[in-house]
């Protein structure tokens, strides 16, 4: 932004296994200054989210959570 802070491009995209999570992330990396790939357990039916797990990170992004 016009402050030099950081600003999210799009939010978090679901994936289909923790592989392709990687992959896109890889690619996306030469596009952007930062992006993560993480996974968690989750049971959204009652409200349940685990910790992250960060599974790839490249440049600067900013923390989880």
């Amino acid at each position: 932004d016009e402050d030099g802070e950081l600003q999210p491009v799009f939010g978090p995209a679901e994936q289909q296994s923790e592989e392709r999570a990687v992959r896109t992330a890889r690619t996306l990396a030469d596009k952007h200054a930062g992006v993560i790939a993480w996974s968690r357990e989750a049971n959204p039916a009652i409200g349940e989210y685990g910790e992250p797990t960060v599974l790839f990170q490249a440049g600067d992004v900013p923390d989880m959570e």
